[in-house]
């Protein structure tokens, strides 16, 4: 098969959740568990950090792998989805896995998995902790796919746990309340292992300090970290970066106390002391050393174009006041949500004064563009519908000046549509 081939055959014989939504969910370890069997135990063979939060784990792990990549380790990092090609899910030093070895992994495993019927998800967890084996990395990131006490990642023992935060995502499979939410993430708590909360509230603490006390897990609040100052620049712009900053900052604490432990009184090594956090050269450079796109991305600035994978509302608690704070003529919003978000409740956050731009995504996951639109008049937004997101933002491109701001983003798929057709789109 050719790569093209391979990555249909993956999306066609295996449910995956960016496409069909639930149906795609397998609760339970049993097959991660098999799969991990088959092929070794493959993530004993490095250290590993576990991210987990309803919103901001990809950005922490991106910036996390920055700094470690800056420092000299060599590192793994697996994050969902991708925006542009399945690949990106699974990098090295930024160094996404070749084409080749998709297919190979493919074509060499498919009579041990195809009657185990994983999903999408488990088999690309299983090629992935096999990857970072086989290229020898020195530690792994790895970004819960969903929740965390039921995720295939949640098979491994890290060296420190990230929970970015809580908020209401995915309510069918993880609870109805925050402390419903809050103990299926907190699942990723391992015995003795430390673990950085980012963000927590009234509902959500007491869940944290419970479970890392039941684990003997030292715990660690972001919200409690003693921040630098001043502050190391920061790549990524959006206004909810600010939060992430803190955890990661905390995170990396962490890290250097696990360091200071293992080494104890006796001398660093050469090694050692050649892998030291160049924490602000990599936070000013994380795009570029990880491969992280999407995130209050600029893609051009006369007009301003700007695009962000929130797609929920935590997420729009912080995009819809940087929309509504940015210097423009007029502000153009191309905009589109999948059907298991609250939509109504992002609308009513839009600015009512701009222009709109209603898309959907290719995903049968998407809502229809004159849907989106309906809803859009009972919330005071005007504008027309468009089924492709490319045509929506050329028609918000074609009719803008120079001093208008145009945003792309409601969900990640509006975000990877647009990139994918954008003729400036790097291959990767």
């Amino acid at each position: 098969m050719t790569y093209e081939q391979t990555i249909t055959y993956l999306y066609n014989s295996t449910p995956v959740f960016e496409h069909v939504g639930s149906s795609a969910y397998k609760p339970g370890l049993a097959t991660t568990l098999a799969l991990d069997e088959h092929f070794g135990h493959p993530h004993n063979s490095y250290k590993t950090i576990h991210v987990a939060g309803t919103n901001g784990k990809g950005s922490v792990s991106h910036s996390l792998a920055a700094v470690l990549q800056e420092a000299g380790f060599k590192v793994g990092l697996y994050t969902s989805p991708h925006l542009v090609d399945f690949r990106e899910r699974i990098r090295v030093n930024g160094q996404c896995i070749s084409k080749k070895r998709v297919v190979d992994f493919v074509q060499k495993e498919r009579e041990f998995f195809e009657p185990l019927h994983p999903s999408f998800f488990e088999l690309t967890t299983a090629l992935a902790f096999l990857y970072f084996k086989e290229q020898k990395v020195d530690i792994a990131i790895m970004e819960v796919g969903l929740g965390g006490r039921l995720d295939c990642t949640n098979i491994i023992t890290p060296v420190l746990s990230v929970i970015t935060n809580i908020s209401f995502d995915h309510m069918e499979f993880l609870g109805k309340s925050l402390k419903q939410i809050a103990s299926e993430k907190a699942g990723i708590i391992k015995r003795g292992v430390p673990v950085v909360i980012g963000e927590t509230d009234e509902e959500t603490r007491p869940v944290f300090e419970q479970k890392a006390k039941e684990m003997e897990a030292p715990i660690f609040f972001a919200e409690e970290f003693q921040m630098p100052y001043p502050l190391p620049k920061f790549q990524l712009k959006g206004y909810y970066q600010e939060k992430n900053l803190r955890t990661i900052l905390c995170a990396l604490d962490c890290l250097n106390s696990l360091k200071r432990e293992k080494n104890g009184e006796r001398e660093e090594t050469t090694e050692e002391k050649g892998k030291k956090w160049n924490v602000e050269k990599a936070l000013t450079h994380v795009c570029e050393l990880t491969g992280l796109r999407g995130r209050w991305e600029v893609l051009s600035d006369n007009p301003r174009v700007i695009c962000d994978t929130g797609h929920n509302v935590a997420a729009w608690q912080y995009l819809s006041r940087q929309i509504k704070e940015q210097e423009a003529k007029t502000t153009r919003i191309v905009f589109g949500m999948v059907d298991d978000k609250d939509i109504d409740t992002v609308m009513e956050m839009l600015p009512k004064n701009a222009v709109y731009y209603f898309t959907q995504a290719q995903t049968k996951r998407a809502i229809p563009a004159t849907i989106v639109a309906e809803k859009g008049l009972r919330h005071g937004l005007q504008g027309k519908s468009y089924t492709d997101v490319y045509k929506a933002y050329e028609q918000a491109l074609s009719e803008a000046s120079r001093d208008d701001f145009i945003f792309i983003g409601g969900s990640s798929y509006v975000v990877a549509d647009l990139l994918a057709a954008l003729p400036s789109t790097p291959n990767i």
